[in-house]
């Protein structure tokens, strides 16, 4: 990061331009085998293709409340940092009849029709796959973002001052995001620049999200996601650590 760093989106631009090439997100489902890694230039792309489509076609913008009813995804990482982008507060598990845009898995779909704004729904099916049907209701994410620009700039200056998260009932604005973000790395085992840290703790909790992409992101690091990673064994995960070159764990 840059002592100019402010918003976890000035993170990403920092990250793009210091090594675009190296990983930045590796994301295991062991449900169902999915193993999927982003670069940083290609975790930025996903970025800025989301951002526009929030920004553009969802009519989002600063303070704007966007509902994340994800899991620990690496598209939800990608929602995260968009919003950041765009100014908008991303609510993780937020209450959807309170958001101006909800953003549903397919395991919360009845919920998030509680929202009268916009509503999209992720399949999170291996490699961004679309829903077999789109939900009623619902703009499919899979269908709706490939034709977004790939690079995007906000309509209004994002306030680094201003609220950028909610989760677990604390709010926290971009500046605090990011210097929470720089304190974590230490004890999170991100040293310097090629730390590797395991993360199979979920996203609704502050832990969560600093060890499963903030911290790592603000360390100049990468981080290697984990979801439904109880169903490994020892042995498997021991294998992991050992293949991914993994300098922490937390789990």
């Amino acid at each position: 990061m840059n002592a100019t760093d402010r918003t976890p989106a000035d993170l990403l631009r920092s990250a793009l331009v210091a090594d675009p090439g190296r990983p930045l997100v590796t994301f295991y489902d062991d449900a169902t085998g999915e193993r999927v890694e982003l670069s940083v230039a290609t975790f930025a792309n996903w970025v800025a293709k989301t951002a526009n489509l929030l920004q553009g076609d969802l009519s989002a913008g600063p303070g704007d409340r966007v509902a994340l009813l994800l899991p620990a995804h690496w598209q939800t990482a990608v929602w995260l940092i968009a919003c950041a982008s765009v100014g908008a507060v991303a609510d993780v598990a937020g209450d959807p009849a309170a958001a101006d845009v909800v953003v549903s898995g397919p395991d919360s779909l009845e919920a998030a029709r509680a929202c009268r704004g916009e509503r999209v729904a992720l399949a999170l099916r291996p490699l961004g796959g679309r829903f077999p049907r789109p939900p009623e209701g619902f703009a499919d994410y899979a269908v709706e973002v490939p034709g977004q620009g790939d690079r995007f700039v906000p309509f209004a200056p994002v306030d680094p001052e201003e609220p950028a998260l909610v989760v677990a009932g604390a709010e926290y604005s971009g500046d605090e995001v990011v210097r929470r973000a720089v304190a974590d790395s230490a004890p999170l085992g991100l040293t310097g620049p090629g730390a590797r840290l395991l993360s199979g703790l979920p996203y609704d909790t502050w832990d969560g999200l600093s060890a499963g992409l903030y911290a790592p992101l603000a360390a100049g690091g990468s981080v290697v996601l984990c979801r439904n990673a109880d169903r490994l064994d020892e042995e498997g995960f021991a294998k992991r650590v050992e293949s991914e070159r993994v300098t922490a764990v937390h789990r």
